[in-house]
């Protein structure tokens, strides 16, 4: 059974690195950024992107699938060889950890009456086939961890409510109309415009175009790190406001994406181990002082075949600290 400040911790606001998850409860550990929040950075109300108080009462319900443990309305069937989603699930259920386990199908009703559910963990499995009506009955949904599995595109219909889709290490070459070179055929569908954190590492993404973020204006964290990505089209990152943290490390960019310094808020890019060969004064940092509203604090660049004595030391202007710079030797 969990102890109890694994649930707290959904709650709590704490610092972090740029992320890099290695275990499925580092993002308890990384809601917080060490960045302007919402208020700070629009003056706009915002919510805290986490279930009611009410929510995290104890319960006294009889269902608890065998095998899992259940408790404070935490249901966890990670490690259990599960082959489908069991049944008996309890219908006030928040949170539903199913890591590690053999899955490999969705079904339909697999999901049905789960109104409250908040979060959903799906790590790590085989699933390859999801049916179009699977994640319907949950309305309230905001956190699906769907990683490490067989998935060749993004799921169809996906909540509304959704504000976090983790899908990276998948099989991904081709994704929604309006995300990142997506699919061209007439049923295609769009991700949520809720999300404001949304990765997709790992897969095979090979470019973003114009149209690709048109949508996403919300976003405030975008992984798009191991892909195959060459190209990212002029203009295609104006329509992030609010980006905080880019990855697009371990692609194949030739040169350091437009945009960025267009970017008020935005604090870490990931650019290393790329092919870029040249980094020119202003691109990173906006023309003028007073522009940007938030410094970075983290610049990677490392593993590319920039020769770093020639870039100029004003490249980098608008960096809190000049250990932010991370250049290292290009061996190829």
């Amino acid at each position: 059974m969990w102890p109890l400040w694994l649930l707290a911790s959904l709650l709590a606001l704490s610092q972090a690195l740029p992320f890099e998850q290695k275990g499925f409860w580092d993002f308890t550990l990384d809601d917080g950024l060490p960045m302007l929040n919402d208020e700070e950075a629009s003056g706009a109300e915002t919510t805290s992107g986490v279930p009611d108080l009410d929510s995290l009462t104890p319960t006294f319900s009889a269902m608890c699938p065998f095998g899992c443990h259940c408790h404070l309305r935490v249901v966890q069937c990670s490690d259990l060889g599960l082959k489908a989603v069991p049944k008996e699930i309890s219908p006030d259920t928040t949170l539903l950890d199913l890591q590690n386990n053999g899955i490999s199908e969705l079904r339909r009703d697999d999901f049905k009456g789960l109104q409250h559910l908040y979060a959903l963990v799906l790590v790590n499995n085989k699933i390859s086939k999801i049916h179009e009506k699977a994640f319907s009955p949950l309305r309230k949904l905001q956190k699906l961890y769907i990683s490490k599995n067989h998935l060749v595109e993004i799921p169809p219909n996906l909540p509304s409510s959704l504000v976090e889709l983790r899908i990276h290490d998948n099989r991904i070459r081709k994704v929604p109309k309006g995300v990142f070179s997506g699919l061209r055929s007439m049923n295609c569908i769009d991700l949520p415009e809720t999300l404001n954190e949304l990765h997709l590492d790992h897969n095979k993404i090979q470019a973003i175009e114009l149209e690709d973020l048109l949508r996403y204006s919300k976003l405030y964290r975008l992984g798009l790190g191991h892909n195959q990505i060459r190209m990212i089209e002029n203009g295609s990152l104006s329509f992030l406001p609010t980006l905080r943290e880019l990855h697009l490390d371990n692609n194949k960019l030739s040169r350091v994406p437009s945009g960025l310094p267009d970017l008020k808020l935005l604090q870490v890019v990931y650019l290393h181990t790329n092919n870029i060969t040249k980094v020119g004064v202003n691109d990173f940092c906006p023309v003028g002082f007073g522009v940007k509203r938030a410094y970075y604090n983290g610049i990677s660049l490392f593993n590319n075949p920039v020769p770093y004595w020639e870039v100029q030391p004003a490249t980098f202007r608008c960096v809190t600290d000049r250990l932010a710079i991370q250049f290292g030797n290009y061996k190829k």
